[in-house]
């Protein structure tokens, strides 16, 4: 018996569509090997800004670490690990109310020897609700992760 045209390019399709669903399925994202302490990692840069330990905090950076901002017109300012502390020191302390800044999703890739790292962070400054990306360069030595560059803007 000949099936009829449509019902055959009916059948085709929802055999496709069940193939592509069943893949999709089968497949595991891959952990970073060293994910729980990027991970440990990742939320210590964040609650030590957000508690003002500018030491806690710079102890996180490669003393060769660069930091960069880019504007929404596109534009890049950066500057090195001293100059961006004195900044964030600075904001803290010229901000009215305690601002605080928190990781919303992380994506982790590389090796045991650097990373990338791409964080979704809130930042909350009383009524004032900033949102936007992190992306972290890491690199593993004997006393851990440290940051080697940081790329940052706001949505």
């Amino acid at each position: 018996m000949m099936m009829q045209p449509r019902r055959h390019s009916v059948l085709v399709c929802l055999t496709l569509l069940v193939c592509i669903w069943l893949t999709g399925c089968s497949r595991e994202a891959t952990a970073h090997p060293d994910d729980k302490a990027i991970r440990t990692f990742i939320d210590r840069y964040f609650s030590t800004w957000s508690a003002q330990d500018m030491d806690g905090y710079g102890a996180l950076f490669d003393d060769k670490a660069r930091v960069y901002f880019l504007e929404k017109s596109g534009s890049i300012s950066g500057e090195g690990k001293t100059d961006f502390l004195h900044s964030q020191k600075m904001a803290h302390s010229q901000s009215k109310v305690p601002m605080k800044e928190v990781p919303l999703e992380v994506k982790i890739m590389g090796d045991m020897r650097a990373c990338q790292v791409e964080v979704k962070w809130k930042l909350t400054a009383g009524e004032r609700v900033v949102t936007g990306l992190d992306y972290f360069t890491l690199k593993k030595d004997s006393d851990g992760w440290k940051i080697v560059s940081l790329l940052f803007y706001q949505d």
